[in-house]
Formats: C-alpha cells, sequence, structure tokens
C-alpha cells in the first residue's frame, strides 16, 4: 500500500471513528466518550457505559452508523479556547482530564458531525459523511480496557471496528485473520495441550504440559551441545541475589521497575531480586581467579531461568511472560577479537534459525542508544559512539540487511537484535547480540596483556536461540502445530485395528523408544477410523496400522501426516526413515 494510500484510508478511519461515536450516543445516551483513534486494520472507540456492549448489540449500531453515513453529514471543525472546550465537555472526566493537560496556547480544535455531535479531536476528516457510503466496516468486538492503559483506572469498553476502504480489502482481511487463528500459539498450544495458564497462579507464568515440555527439552539438549561444540563453556548461576549485585551492573538504578523485588531496603538488612538476567552472575566466573590474554577469548553459557516484571497488558501466551528460560551467554574477549567473535555469535544464531525453519522470517536491527535520553543509559557519549563504531562496521563487513531502532539499545551497550512476527503481525526480539565495553570496568574485570598492563576486556552477551517459550510460540505458528518429526512431541503413533496385535504393538513401542524414537500406543478398543481421526488432530508426524497383514509380514502400513496412507512398508525401513529424519534435523516430514 503507497504511503499516500495509507494516509487516506486512515484519515477514513478516524472519520468512522467519530461515525461510531455519534451512533453509540444515539443508543446509549448515557455514554461518556473517552478516546477513538484510527488503527492498522479499522478503528475503535474506548467508552464509558453501565450496560455491557454484547455482541447482540453490534447489528443495531452499525445499522445507526449506516443511517448516520447515508444522511450525508458535514464534519466541520472549529477552534475553540481551553475554557471554552472545559465548558463544552464539563460532564465528561475524560475529555476534561486530557484538555486540562494541554499546554497553554495550544490550538484546541473540535470537530461536529451534523449539528448534534461534536467531539475533541485533531483531525482531519472527510468534508461529508456521503464519502464514507464505500468504506467497508463491522464492528469485530468489545474488549475490556482500563482508562489511559493504567490498570488503577476504570475499566471502559474498548469497541473494536474492522474498517477498510473497499469491500475486498475488508473481505482478504477478515479472510487472514481466521488464517491466523488456525496458527495462534495462544489457541492452537492449548488445542494440543502443549501450555495452559492458571488464573491463581499468575499472568504471564504459563505452565508447559508434558507434549511442549518435551519439545523446549529437545531444543534445550540441541543448544547445549552445539554450543559445547562451538567452545562455549556451562556455568550455573543463582536465581536471585542481594541488591548489591544489581548496584554494581546498574541494573538496580535502570530496570528495577522490571525485577521482582524481594524485601524493603527501607525495614530490611538485605533486599534480594529475583534476576532478570545472567550476565553480573556469570562475570563473578571470570573474576574467580587472575586471567591473561592468554585465556581469551572466554565462553560463558547457561541455560538460564529469568523474570521480569512485564505489564499486564504487554503479556501474549507465551511470547511475553514473567518467567522464562533462555539460552544465555557471555564472551570475554580482546579488541582484536570482538569482530571475530562477533561474527561467530551471529553464525550460531543463523544456524539455529535455518535449523528450526525460522531464517526466513527473520529481520535485523541494529539498536542504539538515544543521546537525548542520558538517564536511561550509562557511560559517556565517547564510549558509546565507539562501541556503536565498533559494531556498525562489524555488521557491514559481515553485510548484515538492517534497520536502526533509536533508544532500542540496553542501558550498557548497543545490540543487534534478530526480530520475527507473530500471526497478527506485531513483531518481537527472538535474539539479540550485545557489545559491551562497560560493565567490565564497573565489576573490576580485567586481563593481564601481552605488554604486561592489566586492561577491560570487551563483553558480548549474546543468545543463541533465544527464550525457549517465545521460540516455542513461534514454532508454533510458523508449523502450525505440524512440527518437524525431530521436535514433534510424538513422533509416530501406532494404532492397532484390534487387541490381537497388541503384543506387535508393543513390540515395535520397545524397539522404537530403545533406538530414540517417541512414540505412543492407541490399544483402546475403537473403530481404527476413530483412531485414525484423533491421530491426525494430534499432528503427529506418522501413523501406523497394524493389522493381520502387519503382524504377518513384519511390515508397518504407514499414514504421513499431510498425505495419508502410503502404504505397508517393512518396519525396519520405516525406522530407518525416521531416525535419519530426526539425525538429520529434517524440516519437512
Amino acid at each position: 500500500m503507497s504511503e499516500e494510500k495509507k494516509v487516506d484510508e486512515m484519515m477514513l478511519r478516524h472519520s468512522m471513528a467519530h461515525v461510531l461515536a455519534k451512533a453509540l450516543t444515539k443508543i446509549y445516551p448515557e455514554v461518556k466518550l473517552t478516546i477513538g483513534p484510527a488503527i492498522d486494520n479499522g478503528f475503535y472507540y474506548d467508552v464509558d457505559v453501565d450496560k455491557q456492549i454484547a455482541v447482540e448489540d453490534f447489528e443495531k449500531i452499525e445499522k445507526m452508523m449506516n443511517e448516520i453515513i447515508c444522511s450525508n453529514q458535514d464534519f466541520t471543525r472549529k477552534e475553540v479556547s481551553k475554557a471554552e472546550a472545559l465548558e463544552l465537555f464539563k460532564d465528561n472526566e475524560y475529555k476534561t482530564e486530557l484538555i486540562n493537560e494541554l499546554p497553554e496556547g495550544e490550538v484546541i480544535s473540535i470537530y461536529y458531525l451534523g449539528e448534534d455531535f461534536v467531539d475533541l479531536c485533531r483531525g482531519p476528516h472527510v468534508e461529508n459523511t456521503k464519502y464514507l457510503r464505500s468504506f467497508a466496516y463491522k464492528i469485530d468486538k468489545v474488549n475490556g480496557a482500563y482508562w489511559r492503559g493504567n490498570e488503577k483506572n476504570k475499566m471502559l469498553q474498548r469497541v473494536y471496528c474492522l474498517g477498510f476502504a473497499n469491500k475486498n480489502d475488508l473481505k482478504d482481511y477478515v479472510k487472514r485473520v481466521a488464517e491466523a487463528l488456525l496458527r495462534d500459539h495462544n489457541k492452537l498450544g492449548r488445542e494440543l495441550e502443549l501450555f495452559t495458564t492458571v488464573d491463581y497462579i499468575g499472568q504471564g507464568l504459563p505452565i508447559l504440559l508434558p507434549k511442549g515440555a518435551k519439545i523446549v527439552q529437545q531444543l534445550q539438549r540441541f543448544v547445549e551441545d552445539e554450543e559445547e561444540r562451538r567452545g562455549w563453556m556451562l556455568t550455573k548461576t543463582p536465581l536471585m541475589a542481594k541488591s548489591d549485585l544489581y548496584k554494581i551492573s546498574g541494573h538496580w538504578d535502570h530496570y528495577k521497575d522490571g525485577m521482582f523485588v524481594l524485601g524493603d531496603e527501607e525495614k530490611d538488612k538485605e533486599v534480594f531480586a529475583l534476576r532478570p538476567m545472567t550476565c553480573p552472575f556469570q562475570y563473578q566466573a571470570y573474576l574467580n581467579r587472575t586471567r591473561s590474554y592468554k585465556d581469551l577469548p572466554l565462553r560463558y553459557d547457561e541455560t538460564s531461568t529469568l523474570f521480569r516484571n512485564e505489564a499486564s497488558g504487554e503479556m501474549h501466551g507465551l511470547i511475553r511472560v514473567r518467567q522464562f528460560t533462555i539460552s544465555e551467554g557471555h564472551l570475554m574477549c580482546t579488541p582484536e577479537q570482538l569482530e571475530e567473535e562477533f561474527k561467530s555469535c551471529l553464525e550460531l544464531a543463523i544456524y539455529m534459525l535455518k535449523t528450526l525453519g525460522l531464517y526466513e522470517d527473520a529481520s535485523y536491527r541494529f539498536s542504539k542508544w538515544d543521546e537525548n535520553n542520558r538517564e536511561k543509559y550509562i557511560g559517556t557519549k565517547e564510549q558509546w559512539d565507539e562501541a556503536q563504531d565498533k559494531m556498525e562496521k562489524i555488521l557491514k563487513d559481515l553485510e548484515v540487511p538492517y534497520v536502526e531502532g533509536i533508544g532500542e539499545a540496553a542501558f550498557y551497550g548497543p545490540k543487534l537484535d534478530i526480530q520475527i512476527k507473530n500471526v497478527w503481525g506485531k513483531e518481537d526480539t527472538l535474539i539479540t547480540i550485545q557489545i559491551d565495553q562497560m560493565l567490565a570496568e564497573k565489576f573490576g574485570m580485567e586481563y593481564v596483556d601481552r605488554d604486561g598492563k592489566k586492561k577491560n576486556p570487551y563483553i558480548i552477551h549474546r543468545t543463541s536461540i533465544g527464550c525457549y517459550e517465545r521460540t516455542l510460540a513461534y514454532l508454533i505458528e510458523k508449523y502450525a502445530g505440524a512440527f518437524p518429526t525431530w521436535l514433534a512431541p510424538t513422533q509416530v503413533k501406532v494404532l492397532t485395528i484390534n487387541e490381537t496385535h497388541e503384543n506387535y504393538a508393543k513390540e515395535i513401542e520397545k524397539d522404537f523408544i530403545k533406538a530414540g524414537i517417541r512414540v505412543d500406543l492407541d490399544l483402546r478398543n475403537e473403530t481404527i477410523s476413530k483412531k485414525i481421526k484423533e491421530a491426525t488432530k494430534e499432528k503427529v508426524p506418522y501413523v501406523l496400522i497394524i493389522g493381520d497383514k502387519e503382524v504377518a509380514e513384519n511390515k508397518v502400513s504407514v499414514r504421513v501426516r499431510g498425505v495419508g496412507d502410503t502404504g505397508a512398508v517393512d518396519l525396519a525401513e520405516f525406522k530407518d526413515r525416521v531416525l535419519s529424519e530426526i539425525a538429520n534435523k529434517t524440516l519437512n516430514v
């Protein structure tokens, strides 16, 4: 979509938000309007009204909106003083709050829609509702929304409308949403019994069920083995520490609001906090003894459980949670080693992405500091310029296609963020590689160089596969729950036609388990068609049917996910096929 068309469409949506607001005031005279912006797929309005707006009400609201549109009502802009605006909206505490926050002397504009509706708004809008007649819209849902996103404020009702310039665009969007729902990890992950959440445990604290836990276990084993092969050494560090540690690193000053603090500094002798990251803990391994340049590069990795106090409105399924496990590592090196070691970290990340089938979905962001927001960062401008110049050179030398993200750096250094989008288009960071020249000095981390002088090493903070929960979420959506054989929680399901075939099925199970194949038996006294249907819903890569012929000939009848019945093969031949897919981490069945 061109920028010009996008701007025009956003103006249409903004105008429609006023049509929605007017319709709501007609149907619910006691309603108090708050804000109603245009968004990428339509528009919404947050309203304070005692009656719960239900699905059954959508039709009459849409009918009222259509009446307003078809009556050719003008949008009329008028500028007013702050006093006039406060008088006009004196019965609406929400609008009053917004008006009072405006600087003195700022132009305040209101828009009339027809003669009997007015709203506080900057605009712009179409001149008349007749220009909205071809606009395609439908009320999508009504959700709860705190006033101004603050959970301490009153809960409002947010009326969402889908809205596009024409019917075809709306139809295409609805189709895309339907497809996204089929892949949405928050829905599909629960249906496939990969994870669940429980209200009285807490938001952002998912429970991985056996199938989901099995996938994460496979990922962790894969990552730890691969990191060891590449020269990384495993550490195990505490889940919490005294505030003293975080004060040295700077997390206490720059990240405390995002931490779970245990205790009260004013009352308790010692205050602890659950760790939001592993770096200050792993530095202690480096500080365990004196280091020489001959010890570098020194690579520490850890499968770390971390805790971050995410805002309730930010959490989503497995993608953004309050407790998570991450493939974290910290690498200490000399300035001369920095580029080569950064390259090796990036190569590891790319290898992981390709192995998981996520490489084509990833993009790169060079996250820099915002020098106009100095309170957010430690270090001097000269240190930041040096670190960012080094990273920029490395990225250009490696020909990494990146966009810049000003203000997205960690408080101690710039980073390369490997980004990925979920099925709804929301982008999050999956993997990070960061350059840090500041924390080594803070912790007194030194090495004796060739010239006999003590120097601070550069530190590379990196993840190789990111947060396992988030990675699992993206894998669910990527494969719509139909995981590659090597990752599938159940790789083979064996179905018997009747009880006379049970012994053969159990022999297969025993043999496959010994060989390292995850197998499940269905020995129930059910029809084979029902068993096949249920196994298909579970998205198991291979389903084996055992009947008289298979038992007699030492064969299995194979159904392949997404293909169906492929006929009978020798058991040994099938077993070799599955083991090959597991060993090679084949992405397609």
